[in-house]
């Protein structure tokens, strides 16, 4: 009898233990570099890694968060609810460019970036942070400090990092919204590319 009893314990911290794991899903908390800004959703590269990670064996599901204008404080706000609500396995943190382009001290970025990093990491997600750079005319001293901010954050709290997510598609007209600051429906499997490089072995047990 005291065998049956403990069988049934361990089955039931075993299915405890099951529904704790983190789920095969991916949310995307971004502004509206991820938001698909100006074009149609299914072409956004988000949507463009859904239909990538829908194909896996087992196949991995994609929660997209993004808003656009948001900023670093707005989203790390928003996150503990969605973290409690999709339980995802990996987290890819895609803001600052709103905080950069008001002119957001940099020190407060670098604040709710760690908060949002160490939220995640609470809830055993793996984290992928999405650096992105500030027009010329910002100059050099912020526009240095906010690629540090990326830089050392990716190294203290051991999560991955892509310096700049637009690498290979912001200097190209071609691949570039007239505004200068969104990709265009060309230029978004590029950018698909750019983010798959570091977030592909996030995916792997």
């Amino acid at each position: 009898m005291r065998r049956f009893l403990c069988l049934l314990l361990w089955l039931a911290g075993a299915v405890v233990a099951v529904q704790a794991a983190p789920a095969r899903s991916v949310l995307v908390l971004g502004d509206s570099l991820s938001a698909a800004h100006n074009i149609a959703t299914e072409q956004g590269w988000v949507h463009l890694l859904e239909v990538r990670l829908g194909k896996m064996v087992p196949p991995w599901a994609v929660v997209n968060a993004s808003i656009s204008g948001e900023t670093s404080l707005s989203g790390r706000n928003r996150l503990p609810a969605l973290l409690a609500t999709y339980r995802p396995g990996v987290v890819v943190i895609e803001l600052g460019a709103n905080d950069g382009l008001q002119g957001l001290p940099l020190n407060r970025l670098r604040d709710n970036l760690m908060a949002m990093v160490s939220a995640a990491q609470a809830t055993h997600a793996r984290v992928l942070l999405l650096g992105i750079e500030l027009p010329v005319n910002y100059g050099p001293q912020y526009r240095d400090g906010l690629r540090a901010i990326y830089a050392d954050l990716a190294k203290q709290k051991h999560v991955a990092l892509l310096p700049f997510l637009l690498d290979g598609v912001a200097l190209d007209p071609a691949l570039m919204q007239a505004d200068g600051l969104h990709p265009t429906a060309a230029g978004e499997p590029r950018v698909l590319e750019n983010v798959w490089r570091v977030l592909q072995p996030l995916l792997r047990p």
